[in-house]
């Protein structure tokens, strides 16, 4: 990328964020994410579980979970995306599988947003697939539509719903940027 190139880019993301609408308070994240912690402690503190992050999405959202949780657990990542910096859904692609074994594991699996789930439904499967005594899912923000990849798939633990609009901030992103955004924002006009 030329220097004339980044400048643009980097005016248009600013400009993507001064526009922006806020859906979602960074106050707001941090009262889900402990409502989430208190439900995850109560049904998984004592089964020893690992907690698969998403990525990238589920960083950051992980990340501030994994802190609320005061009993013994792993943590591994992996990668599948359907996105690859577009802000629109493509065909799933794994780009890394986790390392930690699954088999007779109480699993977790964390994502950012639970939209029309193509990508955790397959991540899903894989975990049954590698023989996970159970599967947990926890995202950040589930989005209201009709849909979803499989009829009535939920995840276990959410705390937050958005419209039907495209987020980002909080592990969420806009063609690649501001997943640092404190908060959950949509783009004006999206």
């Amino acid at each position: 990328m030329s220097k004339h190139e980044a400048a643009n880019e980097l005016d248009t993301m600013r400009a993507v964020m001064d526009t922006a609408d806020c859906l979602i308070s960074c106050q707001e994240v941090e009262w889900a994410l402990d409502r989430m912690a208190d439900e995850m402690t109560r049904d998984l503190g004592d089964k020893l579980p690992v907690f698969y992050c998403v990525m990238n999405g589920g960083l950051i959202t992980t990340g501030h979970l994994l802190t609320r949780l005061g009993f013994p657990l792993e943590v591994d990542y992996l990668h599948a995306t359907r996105y690859r910096g577009t802000t629109r859904g493509g065909e799933l692609f794994w780009r890394v599988s986790p390392e930690i074994p699954m088999a007779d594991r109480h699993v977790v699996i964390v994502d950012d947003i639970l939209d029309e789930g193509a990508t955790l439904a397959a991540i899903l499967e894989y975990c049954h697939q590698a023989g996970a005594a159970s599967v947990s899912t926890a995202v950040l923000v589930d989005k209201r539509h009709d849909r979803k990849a499989v009829p009535h798939l939920k995840a276990d633990y959410c705390s937050l719903e958005v419209a039907d609009r495209y987020v980002f901030g909080f592990g969420m992103d806009y063609k690649g940027y501001w997943r640092n955004a404190p908060g959950i924002f949509a783009p004006q006009g999206m």
